[in-house]
């Protein structure tokens, strides 16, 4: 009998390559979709529009706590992975409530579904680097004090404990991952290293004439998202819940991104990357760094793909979206 995997934020970066590897697997998948999505699927679905005939979607918010009981009534899934979120951390400060209201409601109403609807269903808490934000050591690991310097961040970290603390209390099977950054050429165009990707092959193909950055100096640990969305999966099929870092355990700032980016088309970042503060956080996270020893050592996970190899997919899958030979 196949396992049935219930996917929130399945339409995103991560919920994407996530439902490829679950079917891969011989998954029944089902995916919980806004409307608006549904309403609006050539913009909002197209990192999963070739998997829709394979896939149950079901048309909910995770906001509404009834829409997320029925989901879980007619999924009945033996796997939950809670990825859906409000991730763009520069939109957190711009609008704190959504935020809060999306990400830390959505968690406490799926819990809620599952130990109600589903007792048996192991649950995947989709974490985040933010959360360790301040950090006061680096590398980050599982015993690292949090300290999240976003309302992104500070969702996260309630999130974390809701998961943790129906794991003590009522017994449900619940993981956190804390994932450093992990990108792809599924990443949002918002975020700074699709932008980076994007940008340079606007440059190349002469579509642009420079890309505006914020902080160059931020440096963060990244890496290749398909690689990631199986330490998820990998949590799962533990004997007993358990929290984990993933990570790279390299750090390069986002001029090192640039310049790479560049490098790989044969230009010079200098001649074309402007400094624009308008893209600098309000409070910044300078470093960070993961230690992915334990999820190593327990789950037989290490990251595959480099970081200058992820770099060039980003840009050579840019370059042919540009060039029309691929769609979004």
């Amino acid at each position: 009998m196949k396992k049935k995997a219930l996917i929130t934020g399945i339409t995103g970066q991560d919920g994407s390559y996530l439902t490829e590897f679950l079917l891969s697997k011989g998954y029944e998948v089902h995916g919980l979709i806004r409307r608006v999505a549904l309403e609006d699927p050539e913009h909002r679905l197209w990192r999963i529009k070739g998997l829709l005939d394979r896939i149950v979607v079901h048309p909910g918010s995770l906001e509404s706590y009834a829409s997320v009981f029925n989901t879980v009534e007619k999924a009945k899934p033996d796997e939950c992975y809670h990825l859906a979120a409000q991730s763009f951390v520069s939109y957190s400060f711009e609008d704190e409530f959504s935020t809060f209201n999306t990400n830390i409601n959505g968690t406490l109403h799926l819990l809620s579904a599952i130990k109600e609807r589903a007792p048996e269903c192991k649950f995947y808490f989709a974490g985040s680097s933010e959360m360790f934000g301040l950090a006061k050591k680096t590398p980050q690991d599982e015993n690292t004090p949090f300290h999240p310097r976003s309302p992104y961040g500070i969702s996260k970290v309630a999130g974390f404990y809701i998961a943790q603390n129906y794991r003590e209390a009522h017994n449900v099977f619940a993981c956190n991952g804390m994932f450093f950054n992990h990108e792809s050429p599924h990443r949002g165009f918002e975020f700074v290293t699709r932008k980076i990707s994007t940008g340079v092959a606007k440059i190349k193909l002469g579509l642009a004439e420079e890309l505006k950055l914020g902080n160059l100096e931020a440096k963060r640990d990244w890496g290749y998202a398909p690689d990631f969305v199986e330490a998820m999966w990998l949590m799962l099929q533990q004997d007993e819940p358990d929290d984990y870092v993933i990570a790279t355990g390299e750090v390069h700032s986002v001029r090192e991104f640039a310049e790479a980016a560049f490098d790989y088309v044969g230009l010079n970042w200098r001649n074309y990357v402007v400094k624009d503060e308008k893209y600098y956080r309000p409070a910044e996270v300078y470093v960070l760094c993961g230690d992915y020893t334990k999820a190593k050592k327990k789950l037989g996970w290490e990251p595959k793909v480099k970081f200058t190899d992820l770099v060039k997919i980003m840009v050579e899958a840019d370059l042919r979206l540009f060039q029309g030979k691929t769609s979004p």
